[in-house]
């Protein structure tokens, strides 16, 4: 849990952030455990150190931590170039938590952002492999070096292990460009990191032979060809999440999570999985005149600049391999004749 000695119970706002924390403490999300299971999120926190933002006061970021703090692992897009909000919410997670943070994209399309993958130390190790997904170069006719293509915002791959679980883990905030569903750039966004990825865990020195690509997508259906894009590289998606809507709004699934992941996959289609619904616990849409709004639908617009315009996804995987492990090293022996009856 994080740290709530900074909320001065002697205000208004203090007292309002007791009950805030008490309501998402009912969320209805599985428990951590110590070995058995990787809790895993995606959420795309809304220009988090942006001057829209405000910078987030005490409350927005308890309430955030409050949210992180249920998972083992969470993939965070939107981080803008100042880390102070960041470093402020990890000072409230505690110190066993860690992060890592890709440098900035510039230009208009890169907004700026960084990505981020912020663990529980207790659970998950870091493997050292942490850097930005880029398309191959090709040698141009004058002899300098180019590429066929550009991401709009560089997806970002780090290596963890948690358990017996060793695995490629890549976020990535695709283009949103025109309000409809197929933006060209979009589309190519999702097929480019989905390929890389594919051909990385194929060759011989790759770091893992298990790889997740997660993020913002900006998948406007489920037959949008953004998505299409990621399964055609044969990743396959939680069942879990199908159908499920990520924004605010409650009418896109622009967040989504795949895996290419060998020693997981049979789980995909079974694994616990959904969306956190916080704004059923914090900042109401009823709650618009204990905030001062002038109107609830300036309320429901501004909080998402404290919290998101985006609802964390989540899955539950099973890392303990512990029994599958033990079943086939006795069947290699009764195959082999090396078995000794007890």
């Amino acid at each position: 849990m994080p740290f709530y000695k900074t909320i001065d119970s002697n205000t208004v706002e203090g007292c309002r952030t007791i009950e805030g924390l008490q309501r998402l403490r009912t969320l209805d999300l599985p428990a951590k455990t110590v070995d058995a299971t990787l809790m895993l999120a995606s959420w795309n926190l809304r220009e988090l150190g942006g001057s829209k933002s405000g910078g987030r006061e005490l409350e927005p970021l308890l309430y955030i931590a409050e949210i992180i703090s249920r998972f083992d692992l969470v993939a965070v897009q939107e981080v803008r170039n100042e880390l102070d909000t960041l470093e402020r919410l990890m000072g409230l997670l505690g110190s066993w938590w860690k992060f890592l943070v890709s440098d900035v994209t510039a230009g208009a399309a890169g907004n700026r952002e960084r990505h981020a993958f912020i663990y529980d130390t207790r659970k998950l190790r870091f493997g050292g492999l942490a850097g930005e997904l880029v398309p191959e170069a090709r040698k141009n006719a004058d002899g300098t070096l180019g590429a066929d293509f550009a991401f709009s915002r560089t997806p970002y791959v780090a290596g963890f292990q948690a358990g017996w679980f060793k695995f490629t883990i890549c976020t990535q905030h695709a283009y949103y460009g025109d309000d409809k569903p197929d933006d060209p750039q979009r589309v190519a966004d999702a097929a480019h990191v989905a390929r890389l990825l594919g051909m990385r865990r194929k060759n011989a020195d790759r770091w893992a032979n298990n790889a997740i690509l997660l993020g913002d997508f900006n998948v406007f259906t489920a037959k949008d060809e953004t998505l299409a894009a990621i399964t055609r590289a044969k990743f396959e998606l939680p069942a879990g999440l199908a159908r499920q809507y990520t924004n605010a709004k409650l009418d896109k699934p622009f967040d989504q999570m795949a895996f290419l992941a060998p020693d997981v996959q049979r789980q995909v289609a079974i694994c616990k999985a959904g969306v956190v619904p916080y704004f059923d616990h914090v900042y109401r849409a009823a709650d618009w005149k204990v905030y001062g709004a002038n109107t609830q639908k300036a309320f429901v617009e501004w909080r998402t600049y404290k919290m998101s315009d985006h609802l964390p996804i989540w899955v539950e995987l099973n890392v303990d391999f512990s029994d599958d492990y033990l079943a086939r090293r006795l069947e290699t022996a009764v195959a082999s004749g090396e078995a000794v009856k007890s």
